[in-house]
């Protein structure tokens, strides 16, 4: 058995990270993934166990290493709402724009967004829904008199205002030629769709009534 070795379990994770964004699960095997880390193949079952649970471990790996830009935490020392959502934006915009990550990053969560499993289960109970939770309390706080699905349909608003920039950059890029996510078009950005949002939450539905 493989003695303990931090540094081959990250070897694993990078290796199996790009192996299943080229070739997808099914295609994807455990020799070449131990091939591109420099390890033997009994180090998969020594560290994770088997192939499935190392795929589950490297869609977490990657939502972690995108965790350098926390909205929710960095939210949450900011003084007032309006202010707690301008910086929950400005940190998810960041995450978005971020290029320090590996490529295979993007591309292998494209694929389980794709076709979706235990692997993304797992991503949207312990890193996704806190801080969807945590856009939700600010815009509680913002306009108290929102309903449960208003305040969801809000947030929604808010999160695909921002993903517009991840998903559709293809389709931007064509569209705007001289877009370029960098840090000063980020913050431009950022207060854009925090005007844009905050205006529109504080006009949002009352609990059970209606506008006309």
């Amino acid at each position: 058995m493989e003695p303990v070795d931090h540094g081959t379990r990250e070897r694993l994770l990078d290796a199996a990270g790009e192996v299943f964004a080229d070739r997808g699960y099914e295609q994807a095997t455990i020799r070449e993934i131990c091939r591109r880390a420099g390890a033997n193949i009994a180090a998969v079952s020594y560290h994770f166990g088997d192939k499935k649970a190392l795929y589950i471990e490297v869609i977490a790996y990657a939502h972690r290493c995108a965790d350098e830009y926390d909205p929710a935490r960095e939210a949450a020392g900011a003084a007032d709402p309006a202010e707690r959502l301008r910086v929950f934006v400005r940190t998810f915009m960041q995450r978005i724009g971020h290029k320090g990550r590996p490529a295979w990053h993007a591309r292998l969560m494209a694929r389980e967004m794709a076709s979706p499993g235990a692997a993304l289960d797992q991503v949207v109970r312990s890193g996704v829904r806190p801080k969807f939770e945590a856009l939700q309390a600010i815009l509680r706080t913002l306009n108290p008199s929102l309903s449960d699905r208003e305040v969801e349909r809000c947030a929604c608003s808010i999160v695909g205002q921002c993903l517009i920039y991840h998903h559709a950059r293809p389709v931007l890029t064509r569209l705007f030629p001289t877009l370029k996510l960098d840090a000063r078009e980020i913050e431009r950005i950022s207060e854009h769709i925090t005007r844009f949002s905050l205006a529109a939450v504080a006009r949002a539905h009352p609990r059970g009534g209606a506008r006309p």
